[in-house]
């Protein structure tokens, strides 16, 4: 007997509501916090407005809301499961002649597209969000003054200089540098083929240096066989030249660290362009491909739900169904997790990392379904 197109709805559209219900509601939670959170750091910063930190509150949230959907799906549709099973509209169903395949199979699909939707438009825009939210933390709540790209080019960084100068070079005023490196050594985190141009006060030009290649050590940038090419036009050469800094490798490894600024679309010319550069992309694709598995999992946390919801209520009821929903998802996040920073260090293949916890839950609801019903 084939689940009739009203029925199918019904199912849908409950699920969907307890979906939307509780992601808005932890979302809410979760935005009250790091508010409170972000106006303690603003507190010891100089001027930072209110709506400024409530703006930054908003724009943090799809970053959260990415860890916190696969939990809302598991959960959203255990609370439904139960709510059939309360009202014995299951018991109905089964009455009726129907499997547990059949009703199950508009929630797993709904599970499917809705995965299929944040990975293909709500990451996107999130990461956009994302993205200004680290903008603007870094220019009101960390006082940065360097910035950091990277390109199929190379490295690009600019970083401010405050005036003061090495002991031994020439005599420098207050502005900025622009430091370009063709390919970066992880191993030794050397640059290779750099190119620095120096700005001074009101984007005046000083002068551009090329450097065979250069290494970061504590405050200072040092720069190897220098020619410089001066604004009046004079050219000279040097073995070893030094401009002040407070950069750290630290600093420039953190500012490729946050996946979540990337949209989903854009990762693998990203990725493509790390390896280019010299740099390590694992954390990159192991985030890549999680995100390509997302419909999967959220279809797998649907089975999870069934397994322990709609089996006809026993004696703990409601307060025994939270606690096995806690426990599972604890479960699958620590494993989530675990795998992820075994492919991001690559102890293990990146597919493995990321794929293993969608096809490992699906399989094991699937298991269970099948043993609790079918045999």
């Amino acid at each position: 007997m084939n689940v009739t197109l009203t029925l199918s709805r019904y199912l849908v559209r409950t699920y969907l509501l307890n979906m939307v219900f509780l992601l808005f509601a932890l979302l809410g939670v979760i935005y009250l916090f790091d508010t409170v959170e972000l106006i303690r750091r603003a507190s010891k910063a100089d001027a930072v407005p209110l709506t400024l930190v409530l703006q930054m509150g908003l724009l943090k949230l799809p970053e959260v809301g990415q860890l916190l959907f696969p939990f809302a799906v598991l959960f959203s549709a255990m609370f439904t499961f139960w709510q059939l099973n309360r009202r014995s509209e299951l018991i109905v169903l089964r009455s009726a002649g129907f499997s547990v395949w059949q009703f199950l199979a508009p929630v797993i699909l709904t599970a499917f597209l809705v995965g299929v939707l944040q990975v293909g438009i709500l990451n996107p825009v999130g990461s956009l969000l994302v993205s200004k939210y680290e903008q603007l933390e870094g220019e009101y709540l960390d006082n940065q003054d360097s910035q950091i790209a990277i390109f199929k080019e190379g490295l690009w960084l600019r970083q401010s200089m405050d005036g003061r100068i090495l002991e031994g070079q020439d005599d420098v005023d207050k502005g900025y540098v622009i430091v370009h490196a063709r390919k970066i050594v992880p191993e030794s985190w050397i640059f290779q083929n750099v190119v620095v141009f120096y700005f001074g006060e009101k984007d005046l030009f000083r002068m551009r240096l090329d450097s065979v290649d250069a290494h970061l050590e504590p405050g200072k940038w040092v720069f190897n066989d220098v020619r410089m090419h001066k604004q009046n036009g004079t050219l000279s050469t040097r073995e070893q030249f030094m401009l002040p800094t407070s950069l750290t490798i630290q600093d420039i490894e953190e500012s490729f660290s946050s996946p979540e600024t990337i949209p989903f679309w854009s990762l693998p010319g990203h990725i493509q362009t790390l390896e280019q550069t010299g740099f390590d992309a694992s954390r990159l694709r192991v985030y890549y491909h999680s995100l390509m598995s997302q419909p999967l999992f959220f279809v797998a946390m649907v089975l999870l739900a069934a397994t322990v919801s709609i089996r006809p209520p026993r004696i703990g009821g409601a307060l025994g169904l939270f606690v096995m929903g806690v426990f599972t998802g604890f479960v699958v996040f620590f494993m989530s997790s675990y795998l992820q920073a075994l492919g991001a260090s690559q102890q293990i293949p990146v597919v493995l990392a990321a794929w293993a916890p969608a096809i490992i839950c699906f399989l094991l609801g699937l298991t269970v379904i099948m043993n609790l019903e079918d045999g």
